[in-house]
């Protein structure tokens, strides 16, 4: 199995798979539909022997492929893993099988090319998870824009062509910048090979010019308040598969950017500018929070509750320093970017959880207005339970993913300053505001007018979808070990050398 270059096949065989559903036209919806479904679940396949065989005791890349590319420029078909990249490479694989599973009857408008799209994303997106050469990546980060574009674009609602718009301009602008720092690091080095990047001897105003370059293409990919705006416009518009993979999988890798380029090549500078990331993700933990409180549209409540929780994200993994600066050792720091990092699988449980929740009732109602609903739970009792333990899970309960990655950040917090682990806590009670105001409001009472009483229970394709979810969220939740080992030795290894001379 060691000699396989699995990286490659879970990469490739979505892509292929996806060229093969578009080449295959709607004539044939059913025979599209399936095919696509095998394609996810081969590629899910595929992926668990990524985690089956890793290496848990060692920090160094396993699972590597490297192979010359363009000799010109030393630029190289370079692929590998490590605990930080290889459970965001597993959640992407799984996730993508439930998107394809719930556009099964809903998308009846081209769904060979609809389906085509996401497969293409997936490859896309475990590409940039697995790429350590910085142009390959780079290819990746932005082949990842057109098949959301199109998704949202094609399949939105009636505002989709201004949010793929803003959506666009927003995400292709700031890599712009990252492209400039990574060509001068080229320059530097004489390869793009990203762990090469991470030796780099630089001065602090060459490291504080590229962690600008790169925050500004991060930032808006988290997104960190105020480059966020695009994000509630897209989810609104988008469909319901759109809407779980952005939330699901493309916010995570805004976050993968940090952990993989900023801190580790620009250590002295992240340490520098950690009070401006810390303040971005303790605003985006408050005020979004407070912003999600008067949302009428339960995907753009949702979609501002993804925000606050990606500033979750952010917090732990730069408080790392202020950390080391009040502590002999570095368990500190080291948890608070695994909890960072439980975060962003757990997020990507919940909040594509969620979004299936709101399609399920707007396939039905065809409203997201939260007005529109009330006393769903007496129509529709198994989905009712669900939902509710999905929002219980959003507001960080004990027992669920939510709270394991939240809770060690808050841990985290308080080894740096009280004050951060106390705006940090408040997300446990507006997100208990925001997500149960709307589950009452929705769930519970007299049924509110007859589209609701007409309402039918999920079917077996929506009970099988969200059912899975509710177990990862549990399991995560209740035994969050495995995937805390994982990461470890990775996670020490960075804070190891990016605090080394703080500590």
């Amino acid at each position: 199995m060691s000699d396989l270059p699995i990286l490659s096949l879970v990469i490739w065989l979505p892509i292929i798979g996806g060229a093969l559903v578009l080449a295959s036209g709607d004539k044939q919806a059913n025979v599209t539909r399936w095919t696509a479904l095998i394609v996810a679940i081969l590629t899910f396949i595929v992926s668990l022997p990524l985690w089956s065989g890793f290496d848990t005791s060692t920090a160094q890349m396993q699972f590597v492929e490297r192979s010359m590319w363009i000799s010109l420029f030393n630029i190289e078909y370079y692929l590998g893993v490590d605990g930080i990249s290889m459970p965001l490479i597993v959640l992407t694989t799984f996730i993508t099988v439930f998107v394809v599973i719930a556009g099964w009857e809903v998308i009846e408008y081209k769904p060979s090319q609809y389906m085509a799209a996401f497969l293409i994303m997936e490859g896309v997106m475990v590409g940039v998870f697995s790429a350590l050469d910085s142009m390959l990546f780079y290819v990746f980060w932005e082949a990842m824009l057109i098949p959301m574009f199109l998704i949202i674009g094609v399949w939105g609602g009636p505002n989709r062509v201004y949010a793929t718009i803003k959506f666009f301009l927003y995400t292709f602008f700031g890599s712009v910048f990252m492209l400039v720092a990574l060509i001068y690091m080229y320059f530097k080095s004489g390869s793009f090979d990203i762990l090469a990047f991470h030796g780099l001897k630089l001065t602090l105003t060459e490291q504080i010019l590229i962690f600008v370059a790169f925050l500004m293409a991060f930032a808006v990919k988290v997104p960190m308040w105020p480059v966020h705006t695009w994000l509630p416009d897209a989810h609104v518009e988008a469909p319901t598969g759109g809407s779980v993979i952005l939330a699901a999988i493309m916010l995570k890798i805004g976050g993968y950017g940090f952990l993989r380029f900023s801190l580790p090549i620009t250590p002295d500078a992240s340490s520098s500018l950690d009070w401006l990331i810390i303040t971005m993700s303790l605003i985006a933990v408050v005020y979004i929070g407070f912003v999600a409180l008067v949302q009428k549209d339960m995907k753009k409540l949702i979609a501002y509750s993804s925000i606050a929780h990606m500033g979750f994200v952010t917090l732990g993994f730069f408080i790392v320093f202020m950390i080391a600066q009040n502590s002999e050792t570095a368990s500190g720091a080291v948890l608070g970017i695994e909890g960072g990092m439980v975060q962003m699988v757990s997020h990507g449980f919940i909040s594509a959880a969620m979004f299936l929740c709101v399609g399920v009732l707007y396939d039905r109602v065809h409203s997201r207005e939260i007005g529109a609903y009330g006393g769903v739970v007496n129509t529709m009792p198994i989905f009712g339970g669900l939902m509710v333990f999905f929002a219980m899970a959003n507001a960080g309960l004990p027992g669920t993913s939510g709270f394991v990655g939240e809770f060690m950040v808050i841990i985290a917090s308080f080894r740096a300053d009280f004050w951060f682990a106390f705006l940090a806590a408040t997300t446990l009670i507006l997100g208990a505001a925001y997500t149960l105001w709307m589950v009452k409001r929705v769930m519970f009472g007299e049924v509110a007018n007859d589209n609701v009483a007409a309402l039918e229970d999920v079917n077996r394709r929506e009970l099988l979808v969200l059912g899975s979810l509710a177990v990862a969220v549990l399991v995560l939740g209740l035994w969050p070990a495995p995937l805390v080992e994982v990461m470890d030795a990775s996670i020490e290894n960075l804070v190891k050398h990016v605090v080394a001379s703080k500590l």
